[in-house]
């Protein structure tokens, strides 16, 4: 097969698991339309995914899905971080106070902070590893010779497209984001959605 055929798969399969409503893609259109660091945030987000991608193409993901300890760790770590951080998000989405969308209440986080948030849900998040480390290091697997790097290229390609693309999104919405109740159901939803994560993992764990 063509590198450049190679190449394309690995971005449409990388796309595919990328764009979908998660916490990690949540946190970074928050911080876009509240204008929070985006580009950090976005360029952070997009490096960890290079980063798994090629921990997964170089044969980590293998390591990952046949350890049940850290298949445990994962999951339960990963559980916890969800269920506070939808916490925090059911909190904010009750005040009733404006929301500037050029910032959060009262002083907007340091960059400092927000990196470290970031880290977080990023790294705390184990959809992210079966994504990047687990399943795109497997389907990377089949292609002979260079191929498998080829394709994990096309797939970190996917990932750095996606968040810059968030990044810019949020800043077109900022308008929207004006009324306090956009930023309640934001909220809410953002709370519902990582708790129905949270949930779904640990079914997978305790099943």
């Amino acid at each position: 097969m063509e590198a450049a055929a190679i190449y394309w798969q690995g971005l449409s399969m990388g796309a595919s698991l990328i764009i979908a409503i998660g916490a990690q893609n949540a946190f970074v259109l928050t911080r876009s339309i509240r204008h929070e660091h985006a580009l950090a945030v976005s360029a952070t987000c997009a490096l960890i995914d290079v980063l798994l991608i090629a921990a997964g193409v170089c044969g980590i993901g293998t390591l990952v899905a046949t350890n049940a300890t850290l298949r445990g760790i994962a999951a339960l770590g990963g559980a916890a971080f969800l269920v506070w951080f939808g916490a925090r998000s059911l909190c904010a989405a009750l005040r009733t106070q404006r929301l500037a969308a050029n910032g959060s209440e009262g002083h907007p986080p340091g960059l400092t902070a927000t990196l470290a948030a970031t880290l977080a849900v990023s790294l705390l998040n184990p959809h992210v590893y079966l994504d990047t480390v687990v399943m795109l290091g497997a389907i990377s697997g089949n292609y002979p010779g260079n191929g498998r790097y080829i394709f994990g290229a096309g797939a970190a390609t996917s990932s750095v497209l996606w968040f810059f693309s968030l990044c810019f999104a949020g800043s077109r919405l900022t308008p929207v984001f004006n009324n306090p109740r956009a930023w309640q159901y934001l909220n809410l939803f953002v709370c519902l959605l990582v708790w129905w994560i949270a949930a779904t993992l640990l079914y997978g764990y305790f099943k």
